[in-house]
């Protein structure tokens, strides 16, 4: 799966793995690349708000899951400093979603990285947008 350095990889798959809101959610990391992150997630029945839709707390987990994958790939131990997100179309019980976390550009110890969550027809579901800062 990984095409980058090794050391990285193994990082960011034991942070993956320490994850228990992740993990209780049912998130999966499916690629990982510098920079670079897919995640997936099922909606399921405990995910529905009073709309009959997906909670957009949830979308928004697992956009910053794909985020916080995308840039611990370098190395360093990095966090969010900010993120935000913008609704788009809704996601039902049942839909796998995918969250595809991309890096836009490092300054320093800063990054941005955008995150597009999708439905399994490709509708996008979500954008988001996070703002990265490593750690010292």
């Amino acid at each position: 799966m990984p095409t980058m350095r090794h050391s990285s990889w193994v990082s960011v798959r034991r942070m993956i793995d320490a994850d228990t809101a992740s993990a209780a959610l049912g998130i999966e990391l499916t690629e990982l690349a510098e920079g670079r992150a897919v995640c997936r997630m099922t909606v399921t029945g405990q995910m529905i708000n009073g709309h009959g839709l997906c909670h957009g707390g949830y979308v928004f987990l697992l956009a910053d899951t794909a985020f916080a994958c995308a840039c611990n790939t370098r190395g360093p131990v990095t966090v969010a400093a900010g993120a935000e997100i913008t609704f788009v179309s809704p996601a039902r019980e049942g839909d796998v979603l995918t969250a595809e976390a991309a890096e836009r550009t490092r300054y320093g110890r800063s990054g941005i990285y955008d995150i597009t969550v999708r439905r399994p027809d490709g509708q996008v579901v979500a954008e988001f947008r996070g703002r990265s800062r490593e750690l010292r």
